[in-house]
């Protein structure tokens, strides 16, 4: 079985999680503290990191942001908050899945279950894909506009790749966040028109275009011959 690192600065959440993944058959490694998750990390391995956000010496945001450099390790971050602020910077981040405190451990046991089968699922390599001269790479997590790269976070990404998957397809808010986020998300869906507005900035110079089908969702298409690029947005 898969072995998932706990990281929480609670013994009893420590205790709490392990008791019940090492039931479930998984080897469980813990850390106290953020210096001492990302040490794990990298001798330990794991296959999953639960990680809370408010720990002493480097906090989980940190700790994400660190690991988001270097690996594409599975991340369900935990807090005691529950604004979605909170899920929102952290999802930002890269995490895959968000849990609020106190949480029901059977709940984390079955999370860590679908994050993993999630991340199974996506290892088969896929096909480079094309949407006018927007190209995305998902296997080198590259994204270029005709031969000009660009720079997206990792939400981002995932967010036009599942709208590239599915070219000139209509997916509402809900949908968009359980096929970006991996996951079902209870709470404000205003992230994916905020995503939706930093990708449009970044793709003004493409013949791609992310459009607003009214009352539905978004869809990705190719531009018509000759259709001028939309405005750019004014900064107040």
């Amino acid at each position: 079985m898969a072995t998932v690192l706990v990281a929480d600065d609670e013994k009893n959440i420590l205790q709490l999680a392990r008791m019940y993944l090492q039931a479930e058959g998984f080897t469980v490694e813990t850390a106290g503290n953020g210096r001492e998750a990302l040490e794990k990390v990298r001798i330990a391995k794991p296959d999953l990191l639960v990680l809370d956000l408010m720990m002493p010496e480097i906090d989980g945001w940190e700790v994400c942001r660190r690991l988001r450099k270097e690996s594409d390790l599975p991340i369900i971050m935990l807090t005691a908050r529950g604004d979605d602020v909170d899920k929102i910077v952290g999802l930002e981040l890269g995490a895959d899945d968000y849990m609020t405190k106190p949480f029901n451990a059977r709940e984390l046991v079955a999370r860590v279950k679908a994050v993993l089968r999630r991340y199974s699922a996506g290892k088969a390599p896929e096909k480079v894909l094309q949407v006018g001269d927007l190209r995305i790479d998902p296997e080198r997590h590259e994204v270029s506009i005709g031969e000009r790269p660009i720079e997206l976070r990792p939400k981002e990404f995932e967010l036009l790749t599942t709208l590239a998957r599915n070219p000139g397809v209509v997916f509402d808010r809900e949908r968009l966040l359980k096929l970006a986020w991996g996951y079902d998300y209870y709470g404000d869906s205003r992230t994916v028109d905020v995503h939706v507005t930093w990708l449009r900035e970044k793709l003004r110079e493409s013949t791609a275009r992310i459009q607003t089908v009214w009352g539905v969702g978004y869809k990705l298409v190719e531009a018509e011959p000759g259709e001028a690029a939309p405005a750019r947005r004014r900064r107040a």
